[in-house]
């Protein structure tokens, strides 16, 4: 299953009713076959500009974040649990990017100077590779003065 990030934008409203909404967010989790990696609470802010959910016109929101997996088949009925939601302004889900695991570092490379380094002398046998134009000054321009010749 993959891993997904959903930053949440709650309405204002009091500790009991935060934790409705993220409870009901966390077993619609739960019930599409999915389980929850971690819920971070960044705080009451302003948003950059109004947003209207609902019906009613918000300039704040409480911010949380929901990392979770869940089967991709059951991601639109998720969302779909989350737009319906009235506690919710606005939600959205990323799919999170799984680190490579083909890249391989040591020390030793990373403490050489930049033109020493493996990866780097593989870039600069590239470009010496590549024809590159550049732009050469004619003097045949047809000005009788030329400010850098004496």
């Amino acid at each position: 299953m993959p891993t997904y990030e959903m930053p949440l934008l709650l309405r204002l409203a009091s500790k009991a009713e935060y934790a409705t909404t993220l409870k009901n967010v966390a077993n619609s989790i739960f019930e599409t076959g999915g389980f929850i990696r971690k819920i971070e609470n960044w705080g009451n802010k302003e948003l950059p500009c109004k947003a209207v959910a609902h019906g009613k016109t918000n300039t704040h929101a409480g911010h949380f974040m929901f990392c979770f997996d869940m089967p991709p088949s059951q991601l639109i009925r998720f969302e779909d649990d989350c737009k319906r939601n009235i506690g919710i302004i606005r939600a959205q889900i990323y799919r999170q990017n799984e680190p490579c695991s083909n890249v391989q570092c040591t020390l030793h490379e990373e403490l050489l100077p930049p033109p020493y380094r493996p990866s780097v002398i593989k870039l600069m046998e590239e470009a010496k590779k590549h024809k590159r134009h550049k732009a050469k000054f004619e003097y045949g321009n047809d000005v009788n003065y030329h400010p850098f010749l004496k």
